[in-house]
């Protein structure tokens, strides 16, 4: 089970104040992992539910919708716990409103954090992995709208499948540093972006029809294959985007 542990690892989770990002910090801290947790508000929830655990967590506050803060963030992690072992892209956000009306400015916010930050973080960890002579772990938050066209999002769907093809990039050109570079798409989750889909009633069953596994994810269900992806279990394993979707895919 050796292969599996990441205890002692020092991991960076993006968005680790809520969701989807948070369930992935919890999940590493209880596996015994040191974790920076970034986020643009209060994490003392997060802190709370980790409180007497074996790994430990240290909040960094950022607004990734820029990439100002990135040399911060790889500087801290590296002060506080001397080396970077993996980092989880997690941070993103969804902006809702038809194709015809959709504004520019909710085009870029959307893109700057989905797309643009993700790509110059997991650029500024990559210079520390091979600077380290370590290699390392970059998981990257994909989508089910990385496969498909979705409704109303189509920032969110174009970010996305950007993820799961830039995933496959970077990998190409970093597994030879033994950075391995791979992606998690995640069904649909109980988080703050899908709020809007779960407040509506008929738009919430249709959904939960199509699971096979007949319920919605919840953020804790990703902890799982993040912690698979982060240890050297998955040392073989580059580029790939792995779907935890309750069976959305396969239906």
């Amino acid at each position: 089970m050796d292969l599996l542990s990441i205890k002692d690892k020092v991991c960076i989770v993006t968005g680790a104040n809520t969701g989807i990002g948070q369930g992935i910090a919890i999940g590493f801290v209880k596996a015994g992992a040191k974790v920076l947790g970034v986020g643009r508000s209060s994490m003392d929830d997060t802190i709370a539910k980790v409180k007497g655990m074996d790994g430990e967590f240290v909040p960094f506050m950022a607004d990734l919708g820029t990439t100002e803060k990135i040399e911060d963030i790889i500087q801290t992690a590296k002060s506080t716990f001397g080396k970077i072992d993996v980092l989880v892209n997690n941070a993103g956000i969804i902006r809702r409103d038809d194709a015809i009306d959709f504004t520019e400015k909710d085009w870029d916010d959307v893109m700057n954090i989905n797309t643009k930050t993700l790509f110059f973080l997991s650029q500024a960890v990559a210079r520390v992995y091979i600077e380290q002579g370590t290699g390392g772990k970059i998981i990257n938050i994909a989508s089910m709208l990385s496969y498909q066209g979705g409704i109303r999002v189509p920032a969110y769907t174009t970010s996305k499948s950007g993820v799961l093809g830039l995933t496959r990039a970077l990998a190409n050109e970093w597994a030879k540093h033994k950075i391995n570079v791979n992606a998690i798409a995640p069904g649909y989750i109980v988080t703050n972006n899908t709020a809007a889909l779960v407040s509506d009633k008929a738009r919430y069953e249709s959904i939960l029809e199509r699971i096979p596994a007949g319920r919605w994810g919840q953020p804790e269900d990703l902890a799982g294959s993040a912690i698979f992806l982060a240890s050297d279990a998955s040392n073989y394993v580059h580029g790939f985007t792995l779907a935890v979707d309750g069976g959305w895919l396969a239906r």
